[in-house]
């Protein structure tokens, strides 16, 4: 198989199986970076105006991210530093479009190797949106190893110590939560609290006991030991990712099949009973003409009127009503088959002017007048497997039939496209599952 790109790869399996998107985007940058060795990535994700730049500065020791009391950060602003890819977010809710948002989602979800999950102290507990975010990094964490530092900012601005612990109570409280009502295992996770303006004082004034109290050295502790392992859970991620989309894949590709076969089947089983229906109408009609066709003698019918018994009852005229009888009893039987797998009108392409026509059984056994030898060839053995095929074609070319064939096909494109998308996926397989599968 052809080597794909990694864009080519996510369309094509984002294409069936949209709602994995984000994990797909994940997968894609995790095998790039764990095959090129890239830099880790830490991520500062906050609500607007907690000190995510503030806090970002003093980490790398320089104004290197715009600080604003206004919406400053619009877009994803990245920094290298020490071999640290440093990602700075907008701030979530900060713009009422949403556009921050989905900004911060994706290096959160798709860049990120260690997230700094920032809240300011004096905002006391998470509100809705960071609980929410906060179960999802949780929930994250326990499958993909990505590390999550929750940094505590802005410390200074409570000088109440009380207060203080108040609000780191309340912080731990809705953290135990999550322990609680999450499975395990649960990640070893606790609030750091900082002050960046601490620290840039600390540091001006070279005044190590500000700098120790400004929470700055347990935090760059705490990421140091979150970069250490990155390359280990870029591998497990690597992993996990790869077998959940491989088994979506699979799941996929398996309904896939199903559908098709649904409606292969189903349209099997309508011919097969169209088939059957009209071939069992075809003898039937064959055995209700037999008292018609098998009189003896010579056929009445054929003999013509003349002027002098126009007005009157006569042998050829009473033989063409029998027949005449006969046949329409038998266009009927022929006729309720038709209607009832829905074989009624004509393709709209030999449709005419005069409507009444347009009929199926009008186009296969025409509008002549029917004699005894007429109806011996029209449903005999062999005239029946004609009248078979051509009702037969027409049943293809109903409405219902088309509208069921164009289903089949989509489902064949569908089916194609599911199994082109798991092939593509297999590109992304990590080394380890290769191993364990030869």
């Amino acid at each position: 198989m052809p080597t794909h790109s990694a864009n080519a790869i996510c369309t094509a399996v984002s294409a069936v199986l949209p709602q994995r998107t984000r994990e797909l985007m994940r997968l894609s940058y995790v095998v790039h970076a764990a095959k090129q060795s890239a830099a880790p990535v830490v991520t500062v994700v906050g609500k607007y105006n907690h000190g995510k730049s503030s806090l970002l500065n003093a980490l790398l020791g320089s104004d290197v991210f715009a600080v604003a009391d206004r919406r400053e950060t619009v877009q994803l602003q990245q920094h290298m530093h020490e071999g640290v890819a440093w990602l700075d977010a907008p701030g979530l809710d900060a713009d009422v479009a949403a556009g921050d948002d989905a900004l911060a989602e994706e290096a959160i979800w798709q860049y990120s190797d260690i997230r700094l999950l920032v809240h300011a102290a004096k905002e006391g507990e998470l509100d809705h949106a960071e609980r929410a975010l906060l179960e999802q990094l949780y929930h994250d964490a326990q499958h993909s190893q990505r590390q999550t530092v929750l940094v505590l900012t802005q410390i200074d601005q409570i000088p109440d110590e009380a207060v203080a612990q108040r609000v780191m109570s309340a912080l731990a409280a809705q953290l135990q939560t999550l322990d609680d009502n999450c499975p395990p295992p649960s990640p070893p996770w606790a609030w750091l609290g900082v002050s960046a303006t601490r620290y840039q004082r600390g540091t001006q004034e070279g005044k190590q006991l500000l700098i120790e109290k400004s929470g700055i050295p347990s935090l760059q502790t705490a990421l140091s030991q979150a970069k250490a392992a990155v390359a280990a859970a870029r591998q497990h991620e690597w992993r996990t990712l790869f077998a959940a989309l491989q088994t979506a894949a699979e799941h996929h590709t398996q309904q896939a099949q199903a559908d098709w076969a649904d409606v292969q089947q189903r349209q099997q089983q309508q011919r097969q009973a169209f088939e059957h229906d009209m071939a069992a109408v075809l003898r039937k009609v064959e055995h209700d003409l037999q008292p018609v066709l098998s009189s003896a003698g010579a056929d009445r019918a054929l003999e013509p009127d003349s002027f002098a018994n126009m007005f009157k009852v006569t042998a050829g005229k009473q033989e063409r009503a029998r027949l005449q009888v006969a046949y329409s009893r038998a266009c009927i039987d022929i006729d309720g088959v038709l209607i009832r797998h829905g074989v009624t009108s004509l393709p709209p392409a030999q449709r005419i002017e005069v409507e009444s026509l347009n009929s199926v059984i009008v186009a296969v056994l025409g509008i002549s007048v029917k004699f005894r030898d007429d109806l011996r060839a029209l449903f005999s053995p062999a005239g029946q497997a004609r009248l078979q095929r051509e009702f037969g074609r027409y049943f293809s070319l109903c409405e219902e039939q088309t509208a069921l064939q164009a289903q089949l096909a989509a489902r064949e494109a569908a089916l194609a496209q599911s199994q082109q998308a798991a092939a593509m996926l297999e590109q992304l397989r990590p080394p380890a599952v290769e191993q364990a599968a030869a």
